[in-house]
């Protein structure tokens, strides 16, 4: 049993252990978990009067929320894991989940909102099992994936840093942003993070195995303590407080999930707000979706070494069509588009190579649903310090990129800077992807760009421009 189980997985020929995808798994979820009390806060409250209100007046209720959430992340998280085999966790993806609270029920109802997730993902699923979307990540250039994985690592070390209220925004035109608050470190759980940072860096730095998982539960253990004795509390009622969540150790620990929000989604957006309104803001869900999953694939299959000379890795397919079932998924429970979530690097980062630690991760998210309570123990600011530890790793690559030529290194500069700087994956490939067809043609090397990479160039100017695009459709 073993060795089929070993076999299944391939464990042993990816060079990783049963104990390296366990340790990845739990890395991974506690890395991960605070999705599960993050999205509920975007997309509903516990009170009309606190919640995201549709054009109707509707809201989702918190708790419902967060148990589809979980419900969503551990099943998807697990399917990725058998049917593709990559230790990639999958949940609702932040910036859809945001898209869809700011932008679109201002428009639709929360249903007709997940009608229209429900779409852009059965799209995405085509565009996966027609193998468009397995065509267009080969067309790809081999310096602009390095330049992805380069990105994204600057992105999610950057996440961190704003988590743990170490960068912090300025409230000025310029600059933007600032160290903490006027330029020193503005609380107690910002010195937390930079403990467990430097935690997690001394046991990086001598090789000791579990590092990130140590980092995680020695600091969450010192943050623990300190909140029962400094009583700091939540960031919006402390300015000096946590950012999400408070690390205490809840008296409640079992709770009972309410799965009401399952299948109460609508198709009527194309009726309320007409067709051609309704199919801009899908061609908006699908760009964001389809590309953010593309670059987080390239990044992390890379950093996981899993990638071959051409940037392909094993079962790609698989892995495209079953990240677009998450996103069907998302909308179907109400939890938002599921995609692969970046975090999973910080389970990478701890040896994880198989979809074995997805089954760890994805039975942890449907433990969490009963165990709500739990999963707000870790704060947000011990977290990050894993995420700019993966970022370091990640940003490494950098040093596969030829710099000699500028038209590939604008381009692969642009994309690497855009992510962090605009928080968005897709704004970063998008970039890349029209100055790389631009420079490339024009410096006498059109004929080395794939036709589909003008294509798709052509369809980000598209979605740069579709706010004017839409006023002028509005107009």
């Amino acid at each position: 049993m073993r060795e089929r189980f070993d076999s299944f997985f391939e464990i042993s020929r990816r060079g990783s252990t049963l104990g390296r995808e366990v340790r990845g798994g739990l890395v991974t979820f506690m890395t991960m978990a605070y999705i599960v009390i993050l999205n509920p806060l975007i997309l509903g409250g516990f009170s009309a009067d606190q919640a995201t209100l549709d054009v109707a007046g509707g809201w989702l209720e918190a708790t419902q929320v967060a148990a589809v959430t979980g419900l969503t992340a551990g099943l998807m998280t697990i399917l990725f894991g058998l049917v593709a085999n990559l230790p990639f966790g999958i949940a609702a993806g932040l910036g859809i989940n945001s898209f869809l609270a700011v932008s679109v029920v201002g428009q639709v109802t929360w249903a007709e909102a997940m009608g229209l997730v429900v779409i852009n993902g059965l799209i995405i699923v085509l565009l996966s099992a027609t193998k468009l979307r397995e065509m267009i990540f080969r067309a790809v250039p081999p310096q602009l994936k390095t330049a992805i994985t380069v990105g994204i690592g600057l992105f999610i070390a950057f996440i961190g840093l704003v988590d743990a209220g170490f960068v912090r925004s300025s409230g000025a035109a310029s600059p933007p942003v600032q160290l903490g608050d006027g330029g020193s470190v503005a609380s107690i759980p910002t010195l937390i993070f930079l403990l467990g940072l430097l935690i997690m860096g001394i046991l990086m730095a001598r090789r000791v195995k579990g590092a990130l998982l140590i980092g995680i539960l020695v600091t969450t253990v010192v943050a623990v303590i300190v909140e029962a004795v400094m009583k700091l509390g939540p960031g919006f009622a402390n300015p000096g407080g946590w950012s999400l969540n408070t690390p205490v150790i809840p008296e409640q620990i079992i709770s009972l999930p309410d799965f009401s929000l399952i299948g109460a989604f609508s198709f009527g957006a194309f009726e309320r707000i007409g067709a051609l309104a309704a199919i801009m803001l899908i061609f908006t869900l699908v760009f964001t979706n389809f590309f953010d999953a593309v670059g987080t694939l390239t990044g992390l299959t890379r950093e996981a070494g899993l990638q071959d000379a051409k940037g392909d890795f094993p079962r790609l397919k698989s892995a495209l069509i079953v990240e677009g079932v998450g996103a069907v998924a998302g909308g179907a429970t109400s939890s938002s588009s599921n995609t692969i979530f970046i975090d999973s690097a910080a389970g990478v980062g701890e040896g994880a190579r198989t979809g074995f630690a997805n089954v760890v991760t994805g039975v942890l998210f449907l433990l969490a649903v009963f165990f709500t309570p739990l999963t707000q123990v870790v704060p947000l600011e011990v977290a990050g310090a894993a995420l700019v530890v993966v970022g370091v790793l990640m940003a490494a690559q950098i040093r596969e990129i030829d710099w000699s030529e500028f038209s590939a290194a604008m381009p692969v500069f642009l994309t690497i800077i855009v992510m962090p700087l605009t928080y968005s994956i897709a704004n970063g490939i998008g970039v890349g992807f029209i100055t790389w067809v631009i420079l490339r043609a024009t410096a006498g090397k059109a004929r080395e760009i794939s036709p589909l990479l003008w294509i798709v160039a052509a369809g980000f100017a598209l979605y740069f421009a579709r706010g004017p695009i839409e006023t002028l459709l509005g107009g």
